[in-house]
């Protein structure tokens, strides 16, 4: 934001926000609620920690939609999310990264919308931004990592992880991944008609596929992949800049 142009959001997850470089904390208020907002020191972007201080807030009690608007009344257009998630795809091992192509939504008790008194129905034929997603494999090239596309993501309620019968349903409709945090954030974005891509990092093989999963194992594997993560950020946001918000493409087409 330094030079005038809007900055980029980042919604970070489990073990994410300690790497970045942050500036002071700023509360932004919305009528859902204040937000903490850290504003990068480059200028680029700027951070929401998605489960606030000290990872507190549970994924079912993270305010999306406080979040979101924070992120609009900052002038963002393009939001990067990582999550933590386990694997139900053999071709995506534990330590990997991916990015989200499609979403599958098993949450049951979550404020979904901005639109509760009013008949709009937003487009989700393709929920996360192809030009974002594109910026991120580029940066991926450049810091030679490998990246899976179009990962099919499974959101659930939590917060207790799945049963191995849940995860033997999502695998055969098509999950490749699960997580607790993906949605409602991607339809609140698309209702605002930001730009989203979610940055996922395998930390464990789902329930079923191991003999157990815990939580220390999560924050163990995103603590070795953290730095990576926000690396592969700051390469697509800078990707992004350079290219500048003319570049982008239409609603239709993300």
């Amino acid at each position: 934001m330094t030079d005038g142009r809007p900055a980029a959001g980042v919604i970070a997850g489990t073990g994410v926000t300690q790497h970045f470089d942050l500036g002071r904390p700023r509360s932004v208020k919305t009528r859902y609620g204040r937000v903490t907002v850290y504003e990068d020191r480059s200028g680029d972007f700027v951070v929401i920690p998605r489960h606030g201080q000290g990872h507190r807030t549970p994924p079912h009690a993270v305010n999306y939609r406080a979040n979101i608007v924070a992120l609009e009344r900052l002038g963002v257009k393009e939001v990067i999310a990582t999550s933590a998630v386990g694997s139900m795809n053999d071709g995506f091992k534990v330590g990997d990264l991916g990015l989200a192509g499609q979403f599958l939504d098993f949450t049951k008790r979550r404020e979904g919308t901005f639109f509760e008194s009013v008949a709009v129905h937003t487009d989700m034929t393709y929920p996360y931004s192809r030009r974002v997603n594109e910026a991120l494999v580029n940066a991926a090239k450049k810091l030679r990592l490998e990246v899976h596309e179009g990962l099919v993501y499974v959101c659930v309620e939590g917060p207790r992880f799945e049963t191995a019968a849940e995860i033997k349903m999502y695998r055969t409709v098509g999950g490749d991944v699960v997580g607790m945090t993906g949605v409602p954030e991607v339809v609140l974005a698309n209702e605002k008609q930001m730009e989203y891509s979610s940055v996922l990092v395998a930390t464990n093989w789902a329930a079923g596929l191991q003999p157990s999963v815990s939580h220390e194992e999560v924050s163990r594997v995103m603590e070795r992949t953290g730095r990576l993560v926000k690396q592969l950020i700051e390469g697509a946001i800078g990707g992004l800049r350079g290219q500048g918000h003319e570049g982008r493409r239409p609603k239709a087409e993300r």
